[in-house]
């Protein structure tokens, strides 16, 4: 017998089932109707899901609502922002690839937070150095984490701060240190540091499992974090509105198409010339232009259009 229609958001898929979160805080163990195959979809974790609960606890989804993104690695829809974990040393620190993984998150319409990890490696000179990177970023509109080298736990507490009535996923490079991140932020995980690919499933027989966890009153993937970002899916004419201080600047250029490259009037080449723009940050601009540029068209991918796609010079 069938009970009345609820509405949840997923927060578990192991094994087929989805274990959904509603409203009134219980879990409740469904199964996806079938119609959603012949619709060529599938619920994620993350989707909020309209179902029915039947007499004995367990249901099944009848919709999915509107998302507002998605990610295929890891399997997510929702997310509101990513905490991107980037190593100061060990490995050494890298702007391009920082800018790469804020460009795919800008794309994706996902927040940053940029958490710069093993910061109490490096000597007081390199220290400095860095923390006038990060400086800048935060200046620029990004919330940034830099720990200070006492282990006073204060960074933990600046993140999750960060947590509540949001969805947060972690990403970063391999050996940037996002297992021992997420253990301090939650010891009962007890992730074996090393393991980058196994990160947050605990085991070697549940790396199928995507969950999400409450801290702080937020949900946390409970993945090995966000790695799409190896190719970029947007028009070369979109990549400027991907960099905040460009976006941002730009509106000064004397053409509203300028794409900061070879334009006259430019206000963004200015800025980088006069120091407000960071060096590296523009180097990184124009690289990826020419990536995008390089790329085959994905006619199939959603909302492509031709006309945006400008023709490699």
């Amino acid at each position: 017998m069938e009970k009345c229609m609820h509405t949840g958001q997923i927060i578990q898929l192991l094994a087929g089932f989805y274990d959904v979160l509603t409203e009134q805080h219980e879990v409740i163990r469904t199964r996806a109707r079938g119609n959603f195959r012949n619709q060529q979809t599938k619920p994620l974790v993350g989707d909020v899901v309209d179902f029915k609960e039947n007499s004995d606890q367990t249901g099944y989804i009848t919709s999915i609502h509107p998302r507002k993104n998605e990610l295929v690695r890891p399997p997510l829809a929702n997310i509101d922002q990513a905490v991107v974990v980037t190593a100061a040393t060990q490995p050494d620190f890298s702007a391009n690839l920082l800018d790469r993984q804020l460009v795919a998150l800008a794309e994706k319409k996902i927040s940053a937070v940029i958490y710069f990890s093993k910061t109490d490696l490096l000597d007081n000179e390199a220290y400095q150095d860095l923390k006038q990177i990060a400086d800048y970023y935060q200046k620029i509109g990004y919330q940034v984490v830099f720990p200070v080298r006492q282990k006073d736990d204060a960074d933990v507490k600046a993140l999750r701060k960060l947590f509540a009535e949001r969805l947060t996923i972690f990403m970063g490079q391999t050996g940037a240190g996002k297992s021992t991140l997420l253990n301090r932020i939650d010891p009962d995980l007890n992730i074996q540091t090393g393991e980058v690919s196994q990160a947050l499933n605990r085991g070697k027989h549940t790396t199928r499992k995507v969950s999400l966890m409450n801290i702080d009153g937020g949900l946390v993937a409970d993945t090995p974090g966000f790695s799409s970002y190896a190719v970029f899916e947007m028009a070369d004419t979109e990549l400027k509105e991907c960099f905040l201080e460009i976006k941002q600047i730009g509106q000064n250029c004397r053409f509203r198409e300028c794409l900061h490259l070879n334009e006259p009037g430019c206000a963004v080449k200015a800025a980088v010339e006069n120091g407000e723009i960071l060096a590296s940050r523009y180097a990184n601009y124009e690289q990826f232009m020419g990536l995008i540029r390089s790329q085959k068209p994905d006619y199939k991918r959603k909302g492509y259009q031709k006309k945006d796609r400008r023709k490699k010079k």
